[in-house]
């Protein structure tokens, strides 16, 4: 950041709104993480951060998030790859950081789910621009999803993980939440048994909980309207 090399922060602003864009930002640097999350507040940014992808996952669990600044070079899981893992169950907008500025890394990045790329050191103010362009981005219409999703008369709310049939909750385990997340960053396309699960060996019980999943979603769940199974390729998930 070009910040650490001399250039002044700008003075703090007004204080931030509760409803202001809510940025993660994810670093193993702690100095990085304190100057990112000083400079994006005076800025009018909401910020969390974490350490690495563990810490991120957690925080993920419990608050929702307009946009990830991630960096790339972290000890144990790498960016590219917490990347890659989050596509999977969520369609929050990731800005990569890294010090690896290369096509062939930029193109990777973007590759694992990225939606922008920005090499270090880098100006303050166009990470600003950066960010100002991708949360106008996915605020644009048809490229916003939404945070609930319908299956007749069934909501299911990504963000707690939560399956409501009118005012009643419907119990999911941690595996079915997770399953219906993944479904819902994928609506309409068909997943195939090893997307839905993270090994070879869990593949095998992935029947077995769709088969558990349907009951809970379907009227009748041995003809499946919401939770298809599409032949050959694997199964898929149709809201309304």
């Amino acid at each position: 950041m070009a910040a650490e090399q001399g250039s002044t922060l700008e003075p703090a602003r007004a204080p931030v709104a509760d409803d202001a864009p809510h940025i993660l930002v994810v670093d193993d640097d702690r100095r990085i993480r304190e100057l990112l999350k000083r400079y994006l507040s005076e800025n009018g940014f909401r910020v969390t951060t974490a350490e690495h992808a563990a810490e991120a996952r957690a925080r993920l669990e419990g608050l929702a998030f307009d946009l990830i600044v991630l960096d790339v070079m972290m000890p144990g899981e790498s960016g590219f790859d917490f990347a890659r893992s989050l596509r999977r169950t969520s369609p929050v907008p990731i800005l990569m950081l890294t010090a690896r500025g290369e096509a062939g890394d930029r193109i990777e990045g973007l590759e694992r789910g990225a939606d922008d790329y920005l090499a270090k050191p880098f100006e303050p103010r166009e990470l600003l621009l950066r960010i100002g362009t991708i949360l106008r981005r996915a605020q644009m219409p048809g490229m916003k999803k939404a945070d609930d999703i319908s299956l007749g008369p069934l909501r299911f709310n990504v963000t707690r993980g939560e399956l409501w049939d009118g005012d009643m909750q419907i119990r999911l385990t941690t595996r079915e939440i997770q399953l219906m997340r993944i479904f819902a960053a994928n609506p309409g396309r068909p997943l195939s048994r090893l997307d839905l699960c993270d090994n070879e060996a869990a593949e095998r019980s992935i029947d077995v909980q769709i088969n558990r999943l349907r009951r809970k979603l379907e009227a009748d769940p041995k003809n499946p309207v919401y939770l298809q199974t599409v032949r050959g390729e694997g199964y898929a998930l149709m809201p309304d």
